[in-house]
């Protein structure tokens, strides 16, 4: 059996926890910060988890018969299972740290899309288990009726947490599958638009949302487990007509998504540090999904109901635009960035593809060696998640006090002698402020055509961004295109400088 009362040292442990998740947040809001940010995440976790294990140590009761006296009930410690809790604890731990050190920079996305689909998974595992065993959970009174077998009815409170917990982690798993799938180019990254697509969503949230009404009422099993089924299938709906475009947004909701998923099962396991940990989790992922539609000039309804995001064809397959455009050389560049006051460097989802942050940090210590102001600038949906240029920039060792996010940098373009694009192609295509027939009209984009000189790092000039448009960008006067591999192009280009 478990002990379900929580001492006054276990509360208190969990509040040290939880402000040490709070702590963590604060710390990860810039990237000066970060690693103490890590730190007090890594120090609350070890709380919750080790106060998690001692006030839930299982226990055996053994009934020992004196041949004089009453009989002796003595408690001792399951070791057996202790053993297992600890194993399962070891391989996950190993999993972690061994995917932690191989995974590389630029495929983080797709593992923050897998990190969400496990807490989603795991969540619903939980209700699984408490449903199928509900006093082993305290969430349950067991009834003796005068004929037949006793049976456990699970509180009515508790099924509303079930039923919400196991359909939100539902939801989030499948969800983040699809959405590994499409970051990692196992899946077509073009929305996939189902008919009456809106009409099945809305149907499906209706029928989910009713059946936990009546699983309040009857417990039957089959409700249960078609709330578990409906939820996945609706996490699959959801995910599958959203394009590469909306991804950074997405990653961030399933991010909110698993948050809520943590902080319903908190409640069925009665463990606080995970009721306040899923809420910071999810409220910040919240917030900063409404930041990232914002940034995009996007409702969050629009990004659900699936948008633009048309992948570009990293085949360079896509039909060229026959409008003229001037093309340079490695040598060009270096020229006119070693002569320029200021160089704003605009680092796109092409960057981290190539691996270019680490020679593009090179580059710009060598401009700095020569007198050349060099600054960062970071669109909010730059990449495939809310802050990857950031990582990538931080992984290379490029100076806090050299990033600048847009709205603290748009102004500065103006007075700029060369823009470097490398990779960034939505965020800075000028059409999202004058075409109104484009899809990414009144999205905010970096100023960089306002540059006395942009120098554009490209594939080819067959592909388009993932928003499925042309970058009017390309053609203007003040525009050279570096066509090349971007690590390639700026190793060049470091050569050159030399």
């Amino acid at each position: 059996m478990h002990e379900l009362t929580v001492s006054p040292w276990a509360s208190l442990a969990y509040l040290v926890a939880g402000v040490c998740f709070i702590l963590a947040l604060r710390g990860l809001s810039s990237p000066a910060s970060s690693q103490r940010g890590n730190r007090f995440g890594i120090i609350g976790m070890t709380i919750a988890v080790v106060t998690t294990l001692v006030t839930h140590v299982p226990f055996v009761q053994h009934a020992l018969v004196a041949d004089i006296g009453p009989t002796i009930v003595v408690r001792a410690i399951d070791w057996t299972t202790v053993v297992e809790i600890l194993a399962a604890i070891g391989v996950g731990a190993a999993i972690g740290l061994v995917t932690a050190r191989r995974i590389a920079m630029t495929a983080m996305p797709q593992l923050v899309a897998a990190f969400h689909s496990l807490v989603g998974l795991a969540a619903v595992l939980v209700g699984v288990a408490a449903y199928l065993n509900p006093q082993a959970f305290g969430i349950s009174d067991l009834v003796i009726p005068l004929i037949g077998q006793p049976f456990a009815v699970i509180h009515p409170v508790s099924r509303i947490e079930l039923g919400l917990g196991v359909a939100i982690g539902a939801i989030t798993f499948s969800g983040s599958v699809i959405a590994f799938l499409k970051l990692n180019g196992n899946m077509g990254g073009k929305p996939i638009m189902l008919p009456g697509r809106h009409v099945i969503n809305l149907a499906l949230l209706a029928a989910i949302l009713g059946l936990i009404a009546y699983f309040v009422t009857d417990q039957a099993p089959w409700i249960f487990w078609a709330i578990t089924l409906l939820s996945f299938v609706i996490g699959f709906l959801l995910i599958v007509p959203i394009g590469g475009a909306d991804m950074p947004v997405v990653v961030s909701m399933l991010n909110s998504y698993s948050g809520w998923a943590a902080a319903a099962m908190g409640f069925t396991l009665h463990n606080s540090a995970m009721i306040i940990t899923g809420a910071l989790v999810g409220s910040s992922g919240a917030i900063l999904s409404y930041i990232m539609c914002r940034a995009m000039n996007r409702s969050f309804i629009s990004v659900i109901a699936g948008g633009f995001g048309a992948v570009a064809d990293t085949s360079g397959g896509a039909v060229a635009s026959d409008r003229p455009w001037k093309r340079g050389s490695a040598e060009d560049a270096a020229f006119l960035m070693s002569q320029a006051e200021q160089v704003i460097i605009v680092p796109g989802y092409g960057m981290a593809v190539a691996q270019a942050q680490h020679v593009l940090r090179e580059m710009g210590d060598k401009l700095k060696a020569e007198g050349v102001r060099v600054k960062y600038a970071i669109h909010p949906v730059a990449g495939r998640m809310p802050g990857h240029m950031n990582v990538l920039l931080a992984e290379a060792n490029v100076p806090y006090d050299d990033v600048f996010e847009l709205e603290d940098i748009n102004s500065e373009f103006a007075q700029t002698d060369v823009a470097f694009v490398i990779g960034a192609n939505d965020v800075t295509n000028p059409a999202a402020k004058t075409d109104k027939s484009s899809p990414i009209y009144g999205m905010p984009v970096l100023d960089v055509e306002k540059a006395k000189t942009v120098l554009f790092i490209k594939r080819s000039m067959g592909g388009v961004g993932y928003a499925g448009v042309d970058n009017e960008l390309f053609y203007r006067d003040n525009t050279m295109m570096l066509l090349a591999d971007a690590k390639k192009m700026v190793e060049d280009i470091v050569k050159a400088l030399d």
